[in-house]
């Protein structure tokens, strides 16, 4: 029996989704295009390819120009340099996004640092994380910011409470510590050599859990009514052979003692793809001068 109230990733970017596709269908009667993204995958990653159907439905859905390209997984550095180059150069694009993980012959920092900040739709730029740390307005990392967003969503606000955050990835763990500070939590962060993670976890009103390890925690590490997010996906096979995702939270366990809790699927991983949307309509409304938040 489960205690905990299920944060519903999936119901929310659903609604959202459907707010930011009004939003397209009245700007484009302004503008003469629509917003365009474009997302670069290399090689055949199944786990990439999926993300980036999602993505191209989404788009698909709300009105934006899917403008992506697929390269094989021999493509070079110098060639992928070029497309970003002509990529930030095209009218047509508001966001560009590199898909990750990348073969290991291509530097992925440095493609990453080629976008134009301006049209960073994962938020990634040293640019738009200088902006993070700084408070100031600017694209936002996909994945924290559908986590604040999460939040927003239930009324729960981190001010005042203890935001104990596990894993420190320029992805997921360092961006989303800065945005929870920046909502007046107290961050901990903690990471694979953190000596007693029981002792730091356990003190916790609000848990994001993002290392990538299956069922890393336990109800026993959980205060009770703790805000748990899991943002890890992590793929098993059971006894049968049958695999399924999980998270890095044992959800079974943990949802009778915690407060609030994100299933996995269907809690972060939507809210993922719904932020990476809204920084592209953000990017396509602040280049034609128009307010969107």
């Amino acid at each position: 029996m489960t205690s905990a109230q299920i944060i519903d990733g999936k119901a929310i970017a659903q609604r959202k989704q459907a707010e930011m596709a009004e939003v397209v269908a009245n700007l484009s009667l302004q503008i003469d295009r629509p917003p365009g993204l474009a997302v670069l995958m290399v090689g055949d990653n199944p786990a990439s390819a999926a993300y980036v159907r999602n993505k191209e439905r989404a788009c698909q859905k709300l009105g934006i120009a899917s403008l992506g390209q697929h390269f094989a997984a021999e493509v070079g550095q110098a060639e992928l340099e070029q497309v970003i180059d002509r990529l930030n150069q095209d009218d047509r694009v508001d966001g560009i996004l590199v898909q990750l993980p990348l073969p290991e012959h291509l530097d992925a920092t440095a493609l990453l640092n080629r976008i134009a900040p301006n049209k960073d739709a994962d938020g990634l730029h040293p640019f738009n994380l200088g902006k993070l740390v700084r408070g100031e307005e600017g694209l936002r990392s996909c994945t924290p910011a559908g986590v604040m967003a999460l939040l927003h969503e239930y009324n729960l606000d981190p001010a005042g409470k203890t935001a104990v955050v596990i894993g420190r990835s320029i992805l997921v763990g360092k961006p989303i510590a800065m945005m929870l500070l920046e909502a007046n939590a107290t961050v901990v962060m903690a990471h694979s050599r953190t000596k007693d993670l029981k002792s730091v976890v356990q003190n916790a009103d609000i848990l994001v859990a993002a290392v990538g390890k299956p069922n890393l925690i336990t109800a026993e590490l959980i205060k009770p009514d703790a805000i748990v997010i899991d943002v890890g996906i992590n793929r098993i096979t059971d006894a049968t052979g049958k695999s399924r995702l999980v998270g890095d939270v044992d959800f079974a366990a943990v949802s009778e003692v915690a407060g609030h809790i994100t299933p996995v699927p269907g809690g972060v991983g939507p809210m993922t793809v719904t932020m990476l949307l809204h920084n592209t309509i953000w990017s396509y409304c602040r280049k034609h001068g128009i307010s969107y938040s």
